[in-house]
């Protein structure tokens, strides 16, 4: 069931904002800065991430450069209506590519109460193919912004991940599972061009 704020000003409706991107295009870094805005604003915020990102740490959104915020760890998106409470006017949600297709549903719902949804996450796997739920993400969202990194071969702007890790290096993965949490262990973000999905060394994704 919706909830639909009838507030008349557009600054108390719900909304949902997508950041995509690839690994260290700093997607998590742009959500801490918009989630930090609102907690200056003196705005309720509440944080979520798949259960499967620890990372850095169980119970907090770290980005790559260190900056991190408290967060629930949930494992199924349907867990985060259970947890968001009735002051609550900002939710952050990484990692979202992790989540079941519900996240959808979640974002829709929080956002038909009158809740400002802020979501993060990878559109393309390893692969290159979309990831998960974040294509309707997108499309249902009121702004999208898309992140790029920078290339560690050519060094030009990049739109994709590369896995770098060995199967064994991959913690007993075989080459082709979409997911394997990691970080500059496993990844380097690379251009177009540059991306080889085929290659040998192209054993993980984030």
């Amino acid at each position: 069931m919706f909830f639909r704020n009838n507030q008349g000003s557009h600054g108390s409706l719900g909304s949902i904002e997508v950041i995509c991107g690839s690994m260290f295009s700093g997607k998590t870094e742009e959500l801490l800065r918009r989630v930090k805005r609102a907690q200056i604003g003196r705005q309720r915020v509440q944080v979520f991430k798949p259960e499967i990102d620890t990372r850095y740490s169980a119970d907090h959104v770290q980005s790559h450069d260190a900056n991190r915020v408290a967060s629930r760890p949930v494992a199924k998106a349907k867990d985060i209506l259970d947890f968001v409470e009735d002051t609550t006017r900002v939710v952050g949600i990484d990692e979202a590519q992790f989540f079941d297709d519900a996240i959808v549903d979640v974002a829709q719902k929080l956002a038909f109460r009158g809740i400002r949804v802020i979501v993060a996450g990878l559109d393309m796997d390893f692969l290159g193919r979309p990831f998960g739920s974040m294509p309707t993400l997108l499309a249902v969202a009121e702004e999208v912004t898309k992140l790029s990194a920078i290339c560690m071969v050519c060094g030009a702007p990049a739109s994709r991940s590369q896995r770098i890790a060995s199967p064994v290096e991959a913690k007993g993965k075989t080459n082709d599972e979409q997911i394997l949490v990691g970080a500059k262990e496993f990844y380097e973000a690379r251009c177009r061009f540059c991306h080889d999905p085929k290659s040998d060394n192209a054993n993980a994704t984030s």
